[in-house]
């Protein structure tokens, strides 16, 4: 199994807006597509912005590039990204795991 890891970064102002917006775009996506075992999202305050963090969980490379397209360790990002003034970390992370930790509960909000 594959864990991918995106983050990205918004004004706290725009925060509560952006988590529902990633729910139905990125983990609304992920989750739809085969091979996909889950995805989750964390977020975190520091100073004047709020971080997300975008775990989703993966049967093999393949059915990461049915969610990222050809090149999997660039970011996936949307048009409407640019209303919440996403600043967005282009590459993601990979890892190999044996199964999804129990901790992905803490994800949820």
């Amino acid at each position: 199994m594959i864990v991918r890891s995106w983050h990205g970064i918004v004004p706290l102002e725009k925060a509560e807006e952006f988590r529902k917006y990633l729910l139905n775009t990125g983990i609304k996506e992920a989750k739809a597509i085969d091979g996909n075992q889950g995805a989750y999202i964390y977020g975190k305050s520091q100073g004047q912005y709020e971080h997300f963090f975008m775990v989703s969980y993966w049967e093999d490379v393949e059915s990461i590039k049915k969610f990222a397209g050809k090149n999997p360790k660039i970011a996936v990002t949307y048009p409407e990204d640019d209303v919440y003034c996403l600043i967005s970390d282009p590459i993601v992370l990979h890892h190999e795991v044996e199964r999804i930790p129990l901790e992905t509960e803490l994800f949820l909000f």
